[in-house]
C-alpha cells in the first residue's frame, strides 16, 4: 500500500515538473520573440566621418553689370543719312556710327561762317583806322562785339551740327541696330546698345554681418546657370560706405575677367567669396542629420562585439551635434562627431537609441562637395 502511493506522489511530481517546465519553456520563448519583435535588427546605410579642408565661404547672388554701358541715341531729331556700323560690332571710342541728314545746317553755317570772316575784316580795318585816330575807339569796340557774336554763332550752328552725328562714347560690343536708313528720328530714340564687356561687374549684397570679413581685393568667383561647368574669376573693387536701411544689407562690387564676352550686363550669378584661412572639419553627407526643433541628432553605430552566431553585433546610438555651413552635399560637423566614427548615412527614421542595425551600403547617399544635377 506504502509502496502504491509513493510511485502515485513520484508519476504525481514527474507530471507536475513537465507541466512547469513546458510552461517555463514557452513563456521563455514568448519573451524571447517578444523581444526580438520589439526591437528588430534594422537595415542602414553608413559612412565614415572623415575630416577635409573646409574653406569659409560668403555666397550670394548678384546681377552682372557692364563697367561702361549705354543705349544710344541723339538729343536732335532728323532723318538717318548714314549708317556706318553694323550689329554686333565691336568699336573703338570717338567711333562715328550714324549721321543724320545735314544739307541744311551745313549751309546755314557757311553762312554765319561768311558773317563771321567779315566781322573779321572790318575790326582789323578799324584797328588800322584807329592807330592814325581816324575814328573813335568805340567804333573798334563794337566791331569787337560783332566779331565775337558771329564767332559765338559759328560756333552754336557748329555744336547743332555735330550733334546730329552720333559716335561711340567709349570702346565695347555694339548690340541689334534699331534703326535704318531714311528713317526719322525723334531725339532721344534708342539707335544701338553700347556695352564694355571686359572686365564685367557684379553686384550683390551680403548682410551687415559679413562687413569684417570682407576687403577690397578679396577674391571672389561667379557661376552661371548658362555655364554650369564654369567659374569667373575676379576680386572684389568696391565696397558701399553705407548699410541699406530697409535690409540691413550692404552693397558690394567685384570685378570679373571676361575676354570671351561670355558675360552679358543684366545675367543672374551666384558669387562665392573666401571668407579666413581653410580649416579642418568633421564633415558628413546632409542625409546623416536629422534636424529637430530640440536640436540636430545623429547616428552612430558602435561594435558590440559578435553574437552567438559569430556575426558583428552592432548597435545604433543617439548623438547631438553641432553642425555649420553646407557645401554641396556635405555638412560641416562641429561637435558631436570624430573623424573615423560610423555614423548612419540612410534609414535612421526608423531607428531608435540602442536599436540593433546591419549594413548594407550598396547604394549609398550622394557625398559631394560640389554636385552637379543630372539635367547637365
Amino acid at each position: 500500500m506504502i509502496k502504491r502511493m509513493l510511485i502515485m506522489l513520484v508519476a504525481v511530481g514527474v507530471v507536475l515538473g513537465g507541466i512547469f517546465g513546458f510552461k517555463s519553456f514557452v513563456n521563455a520563448k514568448i519573451k524571447e520573440a517578444m523581444a526580438g519583435m520589439a526591437n528588430p535588427t534594422q537595415t542602414v546605410s553608413t559612412a565614415t566621418a572623415t575630416a577635409t579642408d573646409w574653406q569659409s565661404k560668403l555666397e550670394a547672388v548678384g546681377t552682372l553689370r557692364a563697367v561702361s554701358g549705354s543705349d544710344l541715341s541723339l538729343e536732335l531729331p532728323g532723318i538717318v543719312d548714314t549708317i556706318d556700323f553694323k550689329s554686333g560690332d565691336d568699336v573703338k571710342a570717338g567711333q562715328l556710327l550714324l549721321r543724320l541728314r545735314v544739307e541744311d545746317d551745313v549751309a546755314k553755317l557757311q553762312s554765319l561762317q561768311a558773317v563771321a570772316e567779315l566781322a573779321k575784316i572790318t575790326l582789323e580795318r578799324d584797328q588800322k583806322q584807329l592807330s592814325v585816330k581816324a575814328i573813335s575807339q568805340a567804333i573798334v569796340d563794337n566791331d569787337n562785339a560783332a566779331y565775337k557774336n558771329d564767332l559765338a554763332q559759328v560756333a552754336q550752328q557748329q555744336a547743332l551740327l555735330d550733334k546730329k552725328s552720333l559716335k561711340a562714347p567709349f570702346a565695347g560690343h555694339l548690340g541689334i541696330r534699331q534703326v535704318d536708313l531714311g528713317q526719322y528720328l525723334s531725339a532721344g530714340t534708342p539707335i544701338v546698345t553700347l556695352q564694355q564687356l571686359d572686365p564685367i561687374y557684379v553686384d550683390f549684397f551680403l548682410p551687415q554681418q559679413a562687413l569684417s570679413q570682407l576687403k577690397v581685393g578679396q577674391t571672389a568667383a561667379a557661376k552661371i546657370d548658362a555655364y554650369p561647368d564654369q567659374t569667373f574669376a575676379g576680386e572684389i573693387t568696391a565696397i558701399n560706405p553705407k548699410i541699406e536701411a530697409g535690409s540691413r544689407n550692404l552693397q558690394v562690387r567685384a570685378t570679373l575677367k571676361n575676354p570671351d564676352h561670355k558675360l552679358l550686363p543684366g545675367m543672374y550669378a551666384t558669387v562665392d567669396i573666401d571668407s579666413g584661412a581653410p580649416q579642418k572639419l568633421v564633415t558628413l553627407p546632409q542625409t546623416a542629420i536629422t534636424y529637430n526643433a530640440y536640436g540636430s541628432t545623429v547616428y552612430l553605430v558602435d561594435d558590440k562585439g559578435k553574437d552567438d552566431k559569430g556575426q558583428p553585433k552592432l548597435q545604433a546610438r543617439q548623438t547631438f551635434v553641432t553642425t555649420g555651413a553646407t557645401r554641396g552635399d556635405q555638412v560641416a560637423v562641429l561637435k558631436g562627431v570624430n573623424a573615423g566614427d560610423t555614423v548612419v548615412t540612410a534609414g535612421q527614421m526608423k531607428l531608435r537609441d540602442g536599436a540593433p542595425v546591419a549594413v548594407n551600403n550598396t547604394i549609398k547617399p550622394k557625398d559631394d562637395a560640389n554636385p552637379i544635377p543630372l539635367d547637365q
